[in-house]
């Protein structure tokens, strides 16, 4: 199990057999971690040129930005049509962690209600048009790196996304600790190649703001890998569709459990409602948003789920976050 320690989507509708983007989980019993081969452990990359597009996120744009769950509608159906192939089953990998940190220079969100300083929202461009996700500040060793759901920087399969940038402490269309725009974006090839929702993870390492580094800003959580399964989580995100409106944190509660109706996506989903715009917000084990960071939201069956899927974090999608990490 790999851990990495610090501070700290949406639902689409989908036949009997359609999934959305969404998020969280909990529980705690040991299981074997997801199967994975060599292929699957290759990582793909996009350095973002537009990104550092100064004032382009204006409180309107953000505002008007589409929940990033319709890009993973399209994975999921492609999969559906298209079963994901069965891949070896590798032995369990050992548990390893990386502590994370407080910032340096407490600040302040000034909101009504007390967001959390390293969560927050993500914005970005893909194909022209402007979508929303949720995502979290990570501790790494370049100090810059965000997590979120794979669709909210790649298609799955198609092109990595363009004017990326993230929000912490999201609300009401303010930015209290700044916009933090990305340099690079980071996926398992497993997710940019075919969308296999199994990898439905990415990572973006953003730019320096006004000198400083995102984690000395607002922390950093720590993450863990190829941990046991059932485990009980809290996961937080922005849903934007009704009776949500993007605007501010959320956050479920619970035991995960396997999806019963797509196992090969080797997914465990938490009893949650929130909707499209909470995909890529972070699960965090345990019952507050202070432990290891260990999934993500990433699907749901249906407008009007209860349940919350997010990807095993197994040893592919840990060389996704340790070659974001390390990059300059």
């Amino acid at each position: 199990m790999t851990i990495t320690r610090t501070l700290a989507t949406s639902l689409m509708s989908l036949s009997t057999a359609a999934l959305l983007a969404l998020c969280s989980a909990g529980g705690a019993t040991a299981a074997p971690p997801a199967p994975e081969n060599d292929e699957s452990r290759g990582v793909s990359s996009s350095k973002v040129a537009d990104s550092a597009e100064a004032g382009y996120w204006t409180p309107e744009r953000m505002r008007a930005a589409i929940p990033g769950d319709v890009l993973a509608k399209k994975a999921l159906d492609r999969q559906k049509a298209n079963k994901a192939d069965v891949e070896e089953r590798q032995a369990p990998a050992a548990e390893s962690k990386v502590q994370g940190s407080a910032p340096k220079v407490e600040q302040k969100a000034n909101a009504s209600e007390s967001p959390v300083p390293h969560i927050g929202k993500v914005f970005f461009t893909l194909g022209g048009t402007n979508y929303v996700c949720s995502g979290n500040s990570v501790a790494s060793t370049n100090k810059n790196t965000v997590s979120t759901a794979g669709h909210c920087l790649n298609e799955g399969p198609g092109a990595f996304a363009t004017r990326f940038t993230f929000v912490p402490a999201y609300l009401n269309g303010t930015a209290p600790y700044g916009q933090w725009t990305a340099k690079a974006l980071y996926a398992p090839t497993q997710w940019s190649s075919s969308g296999n929702m199994q990898y439905d993870t990415g990572f973006a390492v953003v730019s320096q703001l006004n000198g400083r580094n995102l984690a000395d800003v607002v922390g950093a959580s720590g993450v863990q890998f190829n941990a046991a399964r059932g485990l009980a989580y809290k996961a937080f995100g922005y849903p934007a569709a009704p009776p949500f409106n993007g605007e501010s944190l959320k956050s479920c509660t619970g035991t995960a459990t396997n999806d019963p109706y797509n196992p090969q996506f080797n997914s465990q989903g938490i009893p949650c409602n929130m909707t499209g715009g909470s995909s890529g917000g972070p699960w965090f084990i345990g019952t507050s948003s202070s432990g290891y960071q260990n999934s993500i939201n990433s699907y749901g069956y249906g407008s009007k789920s209860t349940k919350m899927y997010g990807p095993y974090w197994g040893s592919v999608i840990q060389q996704a976050y340790t070659t974001a990490s390390s990059a300059p």
